[in-house]
């Protein structure tokens, strides 16, 4: 870690409200990212109207973290050191700021049941939630709150569902542990990490909770910071930790799931043309072309999603989805 960053300067700070009827402890979340700024306001909006008795809790524990890295945060930018949201676990080996986020924000997230964080996106697009696994028992993600996830999913008050990031992020892994030599740096090292993938939904999956990521919108979208506040509304009136009349579940759906990522082998891979998340794909369409002139090509119908033309190489250049029947029953 930087010697001449002043830790001083930097308090980590959430808001707990208790209601004396039990209910779910939910926590949520914004500025993960320190770019991501529309659950910071959205959350800073419900803190306000929870002061003020505009909104009047009646069950469980709400805790609110408008701003988890405050580094990041405070310099306007997507991470301080690293991206929290790869390899987050607690750690002695102090690195990087980001280590000293997870040391705090882990066991924070340990204490409770439920999770909704809170991002936004660098290309165009409409607002999506990441949902976690179908409950199963395997190695990488064992999970059994499917049915939980799937019903607060349904009402956040968005129409594209995605799952299947770890267990695909998995397999990129594999990968790169398979292309590593004796002088891999230390950036292709965490990239070939099993726990890179692990982001903040992943880790409150691995202490028994559930977790939902609502990516709100475009990072500049005006309408990105009412996506999130009526996200956290709506979360909170259906788990009955506020007043107020539970939302309707979603009838228009688009559900997908992520099946495959693409790394970037040089860095002068180039993209076919500029692409955005969820941009369609047909089997045979060419995405982009390799160093070397070799030809990447679509093998099967779906859609690109988080392309990323300055990805450095052995890192992601972009993931690929395919539909999904899950989403498509009422919850």
């Amino acid at each position: 870690m930087s010697t001449s960053l002043d830790l001083r300067q930097h308090q980590f700070k959430s808001t707990s409200y208790a209601s004396p009827i039990s209910g779910p402890r939910i926590i949520i979340t914004g500025a993960v990212h320190g770019n991501e700024i529309c659950g910071t306001v959205a959350i800073r909006r419900v803190m306000d109207e929870l002061n003020s008795g505009h909104l009047q809790q009646i069950a469980g524990t709400l805790t609110l973290v408008p701003v988890v890295n405050t580094l990041a945060y405070q310099l306007g930018q997507r991470h301080g050191h690293r991206n929290l949201n790869r390899r987050l676990r607690p750690t002695q080996q102090i690195e990087e700021f980001e280590d000293h986020v997870a040391n705090w924000l882990c066991p924070l997230l340990a204490q409770h049941d439920i999770l909704l964080d809170l991002h936004s996106f660098r290309g165009k697009g409409t607002a999506f939630v990441m949902v976690g696994p179908e409950n199963n028992a395997d190695e990488i993600e064992p999970f059994r709150y499917a049915a939980e996830e799937e019903i607060l999913a349904l009402r956040l008050g968005v129409n594209r569902f995605v799952d299947g990031w770890l267990s695909t992020y998995a397999r990129g892994v594999e990968r790169r542990r398979k292309r590593l030599n004796h002088i891999a740096d230390s950036v292709a090292l965490h990239n070939a990490d099993p726990q890179f993938g692990v982001g903040t939904t992943e880790y409150m999956r691995s202490v028994g909770g559930h977790a939902l990521t609502l990516e709100c919108g475009q990072h500049q979208d005006p309408m990105a910071p009412q996506v999130a506040y009526q996200a956290i509304l709506n979360t909170l009136r259906q788990l009955g930790i506020l007043a107020g009349d539970k939302p309707a579940v979603v009838q228009q759906r688009e559900a997908l799931r992520i099946y495959d990522v693409v790394d970037k082998a040089h860095v002068s891979d180039s993209f076919s043309r500029e692409w955005a998340s969820f941009d369609p794909l047909i089997q045979g369409d060419l995405i982009g072309t390799r160093h070397d002139g070799s030809a990447v090509i679509a093998e099967m119908d779906g859609c690109i999603i988080f392309p990323d033309a300055n990805a450095a190489a052995g890192e992601e250049w972009f993931y690929l989805a395919k539909h999904n029947p899950r989403f498509y029953v009422n919850a």
